[in-house]
């Protein structure tokens, strides 16, 4: 591959990044916080791969040289290809398929003295919050009262619904799922990737993750209602 092909790869790739960085489509493959840096390292690409490609340009009309740089092998062309992807289709978020292949992660907290929940019921909470007050402090903070969570379905394993958000390190890459399963006043079979947000009470039972053994806590729901995919569907 010439040094003018790799100028256009640099070019596209730039111009990629930069497409998703300036619209919320970014938010399906990395934390929120790190939009300036892909805003940069776009700018970077793009300024790097219009230089090179004009200084290539200039050498050989200034050389008038007609003899043809090696072309390289075609599969380097592959390389566009994710490109052209993030163009024209925007690969999807992750969902209940990530969910089902790896294993419900809650981390054993530092500080095992959680804060009070919000007052007013329903009490507000992530997945994470939910699923790790339950695991590792049973009803002490839950015990008497409602709580709100909102997530995206996936089918349990024998029957039954889970309620699922992926948490993120850095990137979709490091992307790993927290599960609760819901058990009680379910309108109907939800499709798997059904946005919800449902209101319940912690349930004692626990479930174990066939994927990795760890414990998925249970939710008692007394309502349930679909909602639109969030801008970003991920917690951190």
């Amino acid at each position: 591959m010439n040094r003018e092909t790799q100028s256009l790869l640099l070019l596209l790739v730039g111009g990629a990044v930069l497409r998703i960085s300036l619209t919320d489509v970014y938010l399906r493959y990395v934390k929120e916080g790190l939009r300036p840096f892909l805003i940069v390292s776009a700018g970077m690409l793009l300024v790097i791969g219009a230089i090179t490609l004009w200084r290539e340009i200039a050498e050989r009309m200034r050389t008038a040289d007609t003899t043809h740089g090696h072309s390289g092998p075609w599969v380097a062309w592959l390389l566009v290809l994710p490109v052209f992807a993030i163009f024209l289709i925007a690969p999807p978020s992750l969902g209940s398929d990530a969910a089902a292949r790896a294993g419900t992660s809650v981390p054993v907290p530092e500080n095992t003295d959680y804060p009070p929940l919000p007052p007013g019921d329903p009490a507000p909470l992530t997945v994470l919050d939910y699923a790790t007050r339950a695991v590792f402090e049973g009803d002490a903070s839950l015990r008497g009262r409602t709580v709100q969570l909102s997530g995206f379905t996936s089918p349990r394993e024998g029957g039954g619904v889970r309620l699922n958000r992926i948490i993120l390190s850095c990137c979709a890459a490091d992307g790993r799922p927290v599960k609760v399963t819901m058990v009680g006043e379910l309108s109907r079979e939800l499709p798997a990737d059904t946005w919800v947000e449902v209101q319940g009470r912690y349930d004692p039972r626990v479930d174990s993750d066939p994927a990795n053994g760890e414990k998925i806590p249970y939710l008692r729901v007394s309502s349930l209602r679909e909602i639109d995919k969030p801008t970003n569907p991920y917690e951190e």
